[in-house]
């Protein structure tokens, strides 16, 4: 919808790209409106689900490619880096994390062991019977202990800031938000500078045709799988919807395209949610990949 009010220069483009948006909202409010009240009452989602992990026979895997990351991390890294061992323990409910800043400080760090005398009350609490010894009145024995030494510090704008993490998270989403509107503003210029003429007409004969009879229905399953395949690269359903939200808009795409592509970009969105739970340790994959 943020992309289709970068066009509201010009009312028919506007038009069409606000009815390209709605589409992707339509059909989530739609499934919500349908599955959330039969889940509600039956659980059908839970079993289902159940049942076909069942029937599988998983195996715990690696982390889903993060093919678009290649390209933004060196940029996003430089600006803000967050320390997933916090938000880690926050999820599976470490209270002593609770109020951990989520923004990073060290990059390079490094596990220490070392061994230290202690106190114990007696010979019987001694780690091994080598490694204790009896001093006047106390009884002393060797433990391993380990630390974490900080080596060297992130190199990103907020390392040394003392400001809190709310403070730092609304300048990012303030930040976040005016290069999004900038970009969109840029790519709906570029778009209308390039696409006009043949080289549009070409384009919209090529995505909005339609098979002959009697195989017509099939366009709109090809549009679902280029949706769901161009998602699965950029891992991000958002990303290609927003995308093709502007190519609505100067008439390029039409919205009874638009609706298997938005479909096809849901579908798309889910596997890559499948193969990063699969990343998961054995005793939580179960329930992660259901």
């Amino acid at each position: 919808t943020i992309v289709a009010l970068m066009q509201a220069g010009d009312r028919n483009e506007f038009k069409r790209a606000f009815a390209g948006a709605t589409v992707h909202d339509c059909f989530n409010w739609l499934s919500v409106l349908v599955l959330l009240p039969i889940e509600v009452a039956s659980g059908f989602l839970y079993r289902l689900t159940k049942v076909v992990v069942g029937s599988f026979k998983i195996q715990t895997g690696k982390d889903a490619p993060n093919l678009l990351g290649i390209i933004t991390d060196p940029f996003t890294d430089h600006i803000i880096k967050l320390d997933k061992s916090v938000i880690t323990a926050i999820a599976i409910g470490d209270e002593s994390f609770r109020n951990k800043s989520l923004v990073k400080i060290w990059c390079i760090t490094r596990t220490v062991q070392v061994q230290d005398n202690i106190t114990v009350d007696g010979l019987d609490k001694c780690t091994t019977p080598e490694m204790c010894w009896q001093d006047r009145n106390y009884t002393w024995t060797l433990v391993n202990r380990t630390y974490k030494e900080n080596i060297e510090k992130c190199n990103h704008l907020f390392v040394s800031s003392t400001m809190p993490d709310l403070v730092v998270g609304l300048i990012l989403l303030a930040g976040s938000l005016v290069v999004l509107c900038t970009c969109l503003v840029l790519i709906v210029k570029l778009l209308n500078s390039m696409l006009r003429g043949q080289v549009a007409n070409a384009i919209k004969n090529v995505i909005n045709t339609d098979f002959p009879y009697p195989f017509g229905w099939l366009a709109g399953y090809l549009a679902m799988v280029v949706g769901a395949g161009i998602t699965f690269v950029v891992q991000s359903s958002s990303v290609f919807t927003s995308a093709i939200t502007p190519l609505i808009g100067i008439g390029v795409i039409n919205i009874e395209r638009a609706y298997p592509l938005t479909l096809g970009s849901n579908i798309g969105a889910t596997t890559t949610a499948v193969l990063a739970a699969l990343a998961s340790p054995g005793d939580m994959l179960p329930s992660a990949f259901q």
